[in-house]
């Protein structure tokens, strides 16, 4: 018997995604491991087990000794890294590790890799770039590639994909963070980022519920408000969320979100919701793994209320993990005190406890081994990290739009192409490959009181914008608007755009022929570009989100 059910263990594991229901006998070795440790803790350390602090591995001596005073003093049960390098922080997480009684849980943000938060490191496209491919194999594919990597550096837990739908183009803090506006787009290429990490035994985490995609506002700094029905809400924002529990995602993420349509109690930040939690997200959606609060420092739950009384409300309303609090001190004596109070039952504190523990071991904390520091930088920016890079960007930039066939520019050298570059960014490698093909003039250092007179001499304008903060969703300046729909009116134009889509959702495109979304401004994204410009490389992405209402 108990062989049958160590290869129906094993049998899980092969599928790609870690079990998140932490339901076994008591003869499973996993159950056995954590009620050994269970039982040997005290009600602190049990308590411990429910915070994950920020650690950083560019900070101080100061910030050190206060984060082993935390796991020596209070046994807190994680992690969760940021800013710093990846061999500083594999040290780190070493000289943690052993003064640790229990395993830390280490987590990070990787949306798009460990370059997201270290130096030194390989970073991907951003996800609503990702949206644009067609080709979700490629996703799997970099999903497997973080995995891989996060599991090198020692980090146990992604919190990642984002699967909020980006359906407010203002939206300050989600934007390119998200797949798109299409709730299917996003769901497959959640699934297929999830699949691809968890095959590399790292646990997911799905954010941000209920869903923070149409938003105005910045959770970070203010509460943000969802003012959708009830029923758009099921049907809309949870639809990725339910189809990542069906397929086992390990851990899901509560925003901080005032939604009156879930939550009754004005100004109620979801994080704090007992109905939010534990009966739409547990009950309702029957989801049984790790939930995590968003981070508690942030403004949209820390002004409700106290450092402390907020880690014991969010631990009320249903969450398994507090992260990110402002006082992990203060609040693991919050939720003491509730326990001794008869506030917090023994059944709720080792219901969390106990899923927090099946999770180290799912991630073989159990036996934990430290991280060999010795070529680790290499192995964090291999060839397939390059690769998949590029395979990612060839598939992902995209021809919006192609009147008269504009495109390709023609590259027999005859046609005479007009290029101009805006924005603050680097545009070399862009124009170095066009000049490689095609009779292209830079005139970007033409006075603008001179340039509609210089552009007459050319047969086609390439408008090249580049963004050095390609993440901002800000439209670009008027005075670029009113530049672009100038030129248009009388020169054939081909925009490229090395930013978010959303920059452009200000501009008329009646008279601008040509527009090729390149989403990002780096060195390959400008390579490809140019290739796809000049037809060498065929388009292959189609757009994950709106421009604006006008655009045809």
């Amino acid at each position: 018997m108990k062989r049958i059910l160590v290869i129906g263990v094993l049998a899980l594991f092969s599928l790609g995604f870690v079990p998140n229901t932490y339901r076994f006998k008591t003869e499973d070795p996993k159950a056995l491991w954590v009620d050994s440790i269970y039982n040997k803790m005290s009600l602190k350390e049990k308590v411990g087990q429910l915070f994950m602090v920020a650690a950083y591995s560019n900070r101080d001596n100061k910030h050190i000794d206060s984060i082993q005073k935390l796991i020596q003093t209070n046994g807190i049960g994680g992690l969760i890294f940021f800013q710093g390098g990846p061999v500083r922080q594999a040290n780190l997480t070493n000289s943690y590790q052993a003064i640790s009684k229990v395993p830390l849980l280490i987590g990070m943000d990787a949306e798009w890799g460990l370059n997201m938060r270290l130096d030194s490191t390989s970073g991907f496209p951003y996800n609503m770039t990702l949206g644009a491919i067609q080709d979700e194999a490629i996703i799997k594919q970099i999903g497997q590639q973080v995995g891989r990597d996060a599991k090198r550096l020692g980090v146990h837990l992604n919190f990642a994909p984002v699967v909020d739908i980006n359906t407010n183009a203002d939206n300050p803090i989600i934007g390119v963070r998200s797949f798109g506006e299409d709730k299917l787009n996003v769901t497959n290429k959640a699934l297929a980022f999830t699949e691809g990490i968890q095959s590399e035994g790292i646990l997911a985490c799905a954010k941000h519920f209920p869903g923070h995609g149409d938003t105005a506002t910045d959770s970070h700094k203010t509460l943000p408000t969802v003012n959708f029905s009830k029923e758009r809400i099921e049907e809309v924002e949870f639809y990725p969320f339910k189809a990542l529990f069906k397929k086992e995602v390990a851990g899901v993420m509560v925003a901080h979100l005032n939604v009156p349509s879930l939550e009754t109690q004005i100004g109620l930040p979801s994080s704090l919701s007992y109905n939010i939690v534990s009966n739409i997200l547990k009950t309702q959606l029957d989801f049984k793994g790790l939930v995590f609060t968003d981070a508690l420092n942030m403004k949209g739950v820390a002004n409700y209320k106290a450092p402390g009384d907020v880690d014991l409300a969010a631990f009320k309303a249903g969450n398994d993990v507090l992260l990110f609090t402002n006082n992990a001190t203060k609040g693991i004596s919050k939720i003491v005190e509730a326990y001794h109070n008869n506030e917090i039952t023994e059944a709720r504190l080792s219901h969390s406890v106990k899923k927090i523990l099946a999770a180290k071991y799912d991630v073989n904390l159990n036996h934990f081994k430290p991280i060999e520091t010795e070529g680790l930088v290499a192995d964090l920016n291999s060839d397939t990290n390059k690769s998949l890079n590029i395979a990612a960007l060839t598939n992902a930039i995209t021809v919006a739009k192609n009147n008269y066939q504009i495109l390709p520019i023609q590259t027999n050298k005859k046609e005479k192409v007009a290029f101009l570059k805006l924005g603050d960014g680097d545009s070399n490698t862009f124009l170095n490959a066009l000049k490689l093909d095609a009779n292209v003039s830079d005139v970007s250092d033409v006075e603008p009181s001179k340039l509609l007179k210089v552009l007459k001499a050319y047969d086609k304008v390439i408008i090249s914008y580049h963004r050095l903060n390609y993440r901002d969703v800000k439209k670009i300046s008027s005075d670029n608007t009113a530049l672009i729909e100038e030129i248009a009116k009388d020169n054939q134009v081909v925009l490229n755009v090395f930013a978010s889509q959303y920059c452009l959702k200000a501009l008329d495109f009646k008279n601008i022929e040509g527009v090729i979304i390149s989403y990002e401004n780096t060195v390959v994204a400008q390579g490809i570009s140019a290739q796809i410009t000049t037809g060498k490389k065929e388009a292959l992405g189609t757009l994950p989100a709106s421009i604006n209402a006008d655009f045809n």
